[in-house]
């Protein structure tokens, strides 16, 4: 199986259980690859950029629909599932939502929990260069290294090179005049990759993270600053957590790597190994 399109599979499923809207087989599948080609569109133009609208739009559709017709029913006595929030989430002037707003923010929890896959994808890479990490994890009953594991597969593999914003004020930054609007790119890879910051940047090693209490601000591969102020993303909890999870049951999962082509494009966004991992069973 690849790995890649499984993993997406499965996330996709699990997050519209954990939401309230729960998938068939074919549906969950559908879903998971909309959502892999809207990341895939990230920042691209030509085809990729094409099919990551036309996904967006089908499901943007398909999750209004399912919006209005909760809205038609009552609403349940009982703690609201995550669809039955959003549905029926009110603005400032207590009106409900706008209904393609509302699709668009319960997409924006499903998206981004499916693109754990490339992560999952980046590990089973490390897992398969690095097989003593293994051990590791099979003998982490509370998982601190799995956790460490997943922040330095996030640190040390590719999956976004920078993010961007506009300056809201004119500013000068160590020297550096700024003006209001300018678009700034924070240069990901780069920072998870200086010598500066980080003690033999191009050895995957998971101990640098064992001691970490917190997540270390100068990490940043989903963005820095404080996700409540800054341009970090709030699910950086979640990916970890589920990142973590998916590690231990690789490194747990008997299974065999054929020959196939493992190499990490740095010059596409985002990146993966171009064979999305191919593994057998036994």
């Amino acid at each position: 199986m690849v790995l890649f399109d499984e993993t997406s599979h499965v996330l996709a499923r699990a997050v519209c259980d954990w939401v309230g809207l729960p998938l068939s087989a074919p549906e969950s599948a559908v879903m998971a690859r909309d959502c892999t080609a809207m990341v895939d569109g990230f920042a691209t133009p030509g085809p990729r950029h094409l099919r990551a609208r036309r996904a967006r739009a089908h499901q943007e559709k398909a999750l209004a629909a399912v919006i209005t017709g909760i809205r038609a029913k009552p609403g349940p006595d009982s703690e609201l599932s995550a669809l039955e929030a959003v549905a029926r989430q009110r603005d400032a002037d207590g009106n409900l939502l706008d209904v393609h707003i509302a699709a668009v923010e319960l997409l924006n929890i499903i998206r981004p929990t499916v693109a754990i896959a490339w992560f999952a994808t980046f590990a089973a890479h490390a897992l398969h260069r690095w097989p003593q990490h293994r051990e590791f994890l099979r003998a982490d009953p509370d998982r601190a290294y799995a956790r460490a594991f997943a922040h330095e597969v996030r640190r040390f593999y590719p999956f976004a090179p920078f993010v961007g914003g506009l300056a809201a004020d004119d500013l000068t930054w160590r020297g550096q005049d700024i003006a209001k609007n300018s678009l700034i790119l924070l240069d990901l890879y780069g920072q998870n990759h200086d010598s500066a910051v980080w003690e033999h940047p191009y050895r995957f090693d998971p101990h640098r993270f064992s001691d970490a209490g917190r997540l270390p601000d100068n990490l940043v591969p989903q963005g820095g600053g404080d996700p409540a102020r800054g341009h970090r993303c709030p699910g950086e909890d979640i990916t970890i957590a589920t990142l973590a999870i998916l590690a231990t049951e690789l490194a747990h999962l008997d299974y065999e790597v054929p020959d196939q082509d493992l190499t990490i494009p740095l010059s596409r966004m985002p990146t993966a190994p171009r064979s999305g991992f191919v593994l057998t069973c036994p």
